[in-house]
């Protein structure tokens, strides 16, 4: 395969076995970026999303981590820079939801979320930085939500969660900007991954009904908008979030 605008990266993705991480991981690999593939321990699609990365003359590996132990989910950039050799890529698109109104939200559901969600990418971040810094280059990206921004009924745990992540997001590109680090985010709305086609019909229209462009879309179009944050041409965009939500937060 001819030399693409990240031949010689590595990349981690987290939550890669399917939707915007899957997309995600075949961009970043189409793009040049040998690719980690983070995942669950028990993901059925994870070593086939690494087959196709493979596929296309990349080097893959896939890593199983349970994201809420802040211990495994450090140990993701030891292991890939175990298996691939460095890391100048870091997506934290992991994210899980467990959904319900505030006034009955369990402390479990509230902490399950923030650990998965929010802690581990900073966690990943943190350990990400200290080969980034030394060799003075790196590409964070964070995967937010429409509801880290606008808020959303009955996903206070999730909402704060994201909105976590922009914090984050912010505060960390003014801090390595100097080290040529940038760190963005990237907020979806109403993506079509298997976490919205569990939805029921009316409130899948109902969602649809929200959006300016009247459309869900697609992991791929989230997938473009963060393989273009972690190429060169965005060598001076930071601490920038970029809705793809087709208006929703307008």
């Amino acid at each position: 395969m001819s030399p693409g605008p990240l031949d010689g990266k590595v990349a981690l993705v987290t939550g890669a076995s399917r939707g915007i991480g899957r997309a995600t991981a075949i961009a970043l690999a189409q793009a040049g970026a040998d690719v980690a593939v983070g995942c669950s321990a028990d993901s059925p699609t994870a070593a086939s999303v690494a087959e196709e990365i493979t596929g296309l003359g990349r080097r893959a590996v896939v890593l199983a981590a349970d994201l809420a132990d802040a211990a495994a989910a450090e140990a993701l950039v030891e292991r890939t820079i175990a298996g691939l050799g460095g890391i100048d890529i870091v997506v934290n698109n992991a994210g899980i939801t467990r959904d319900g109104l505030a006034v009955r939200m369990s402390d479990a559901d509230w902490q399950h979320v923030i650990a998965v969600d929010l802690s581990a990418a900073f966690v990943i971040c943190r350990a990400a930085l200290r080969p980034m810094l030394r060799k003075r280059y790196g590409r964070i990206l964070n995967v937010s939500s429409v509801s880290g921004v606008i808020g959303n009924a009955g996903q206070v745990n999730y909402a704060a969660a994201k909105a976590g992540l922009i914090g984050l997001t912010k505060s960390l590109a003014r801090e390595v900007a100097t080290r040529n680090i940038t760190v963005n985010a990237v907020a979806p709305g109403f993506i079509e991954t298997d976490m919205t086609t569990t939805l029921p019909d009316s409130a899948r229209a109902a969602a649809v009904q929200q959006v300016p462009m009247g459309r869900m879309g697609t992991a791929d179009e989230v997938a473009a908008c963060i393989c273009f944050l972690a190429s060169p041409q965005a060598s001076y965009v930071t601490g920038h979030v970029l809705h793809v939500d087709g208006g929703l937060g307008a």
